[in-house]
């Protein structure tokens, strides 16, 4: 008997866990009903993976692109993101071209909100750069971005 009660125990915790979060969701607002929490609550998190895929995927078809790249990501800076009143993020991005010829780079520039959650791409050429030279270009997220925006160097490489 005592398998028996083992065994039911991690459901009835966790049937009591998820009336308890349905019932602390559903007071947050008196027109919301549960199943319109829920629903809203899988709308958000099923968006996530979508972003994450269209975000990266233009990106990612430049990358299939450049043959014989080198990886140079610790070659490359960003500036800090400044959001235009038209609600796209942009940031400076140097290259330093440490090769002993001329080269261009591919930069893919992620953009990430305050939780640090993917929330757009963008894939920057910076054609030309003399060899021993750096060169600049500029990244602009490809939708509205709000609220606190990091970047960071998701890859880059230089050809």
């Amino acid at each position: 008997m005592t398998g028996y009660r083992t065994h039911r125990a991690p459901i009835t915790l966790v049937t009591i866990a998820a009336l308890t979060a349905l019932t602390a969701l559903t007071g947050c607002s008196g027109d919301d009903t549960p199943s319109s929490v829920a629903s809203k609550a899988a709308s958000l998190a099923s968006r996530a993976p979508e972003v994450f895929a269209s975000a990266t995927a233009e990106a990612g078809k430049k990358f299939d692109d450049v043959k014989n790249g080198v990886d140079v990501k610790g070659d490359v800076t960003l500036g800090t993101p400044q959001t235009g009143s038209d609600g796209r993020t942009t940031v400076e991005i140097t290259v330093r071209n440490t090769a002993g010829s001329q080269k261009s780079f591919l930069v893919q520039v992620n953009f990430r909100d305050g939780g640090g959650d993917l929330a757009d791409a963008a894939a920057v050429t910076v054609s030309d750069v003399p060899a021993g030279s750096t060169g600049k270009a500029t990244a602009r997220s490809n939708r509205d971005l709000s609220g606190t925006v990091r970047t960071e160097v998701a890859r880059a490489v230089r050809y």
